[in-house]
C-alpha cells in the first residue's frame, strides 16, 4: 500500500499496558467510525506496514486502545511509539453537499460566481489559523480562503468548487 493512496488517522501516542497495549490519538471529528477496526497502517521507516488488531475500544474520546497481534511487550510498543497510522482512503466515508475531504478538490477548477473559471486547485494549505485553497492561474498562484460563507457548491460532477468571493480577492492577484 502506498501512502498516497492513504488517509493519516492519526498516531501512536503512548503505551497503555505492561502486555503491549497502545493508545492511538484519531484525528478525526468521529473516533466511534473507527473503533472496530481489523487492521491499519502504521508507517514504519518511511514504509507502510499492515498491522492487524485483535482488540480496540475508545478511550476518553479521541484515543483508541489496541491490542495489535504479535505486540506482546512494552518494549514491542515502544517501538511503535509516535509512528502515523493511515488507513486506504477507500475507508473514508463518502461526503455529500458541501462537506469535502482536501484530496478531494485537488485538480478541481475554481468559479467564482461573478468572474467565473479562474483557476485550478493545486493544493490545500492548512498550516495557517485558515486554510486555503492553492489556485494556479496560468502561473500566478492565488490563495483563496476556504471559508464556509463563502462556498456555494462542490459540483463533483463537472470537478468544480463554485465560490461566491468578496470583490478584489482574486483581482489582487491578476
Amino acid at each position: 500500500m502506498r501512502k498516497e493512496e492513504c488517509f493519516y488517522l492519526g498516531k501512536i501516542a503512548k503505551k497503555f499496558s505492561f502486555k503491549g497495549e497502545v493508545l492511538i490519538y484519531l484525528d478525526t471529528d468521529e473516533p466511534e467510525l473507527y473503533e472496530n477496526l481489523e487492521s491499519v497502517f502504521v508507517e514504519q521507516n518511511k514504509h507502510l506496514v499492515p498491522f492487524f488488531i485483535e482488540k480496540s475500544s475508545l478511550h476518553k474520546g479521541d484515543f483508541l486502545r489496541v491490542r495489535f497481534e504479535d505486540v506482546n511487550t512494552e518494549e514491542d510498543a515502544d517501538a511503535l511509539i509516535g509512528n502515523a497510522i493511515y488507513l486506504p482512503l477507500t475507508m473514508l466515508p463518502k461526503l455529500s453537499g458541501n462537506k469535502f475531504y482536501f484530496h478531494e478538490v485537488i485538480g478541481f477548477e475554481i468559479e467564482d460566481q461573478r468572474l467565473g473559471v479562474f483557476g485550478k486547485i493545486t493544493s490545500i494549505n492548512d498550516s495557517s489559523a485558515q486554510p486555503l485553497f492553492e489556485v494556479l492561474n496560468g502561473e500566478v498562484e492565488i490563495l483563496v480562503p476556504m471559508i464556509d460563507h463563502f462556498l456555494v457548491k462542490i459540483d463533483r460532477e463537472n470537478k468544480k468548487v463554485i465560490m461566491n468571493l468578496p470583490e478584489g480577492l482574486v483581482e489582487m492577484y491578476l
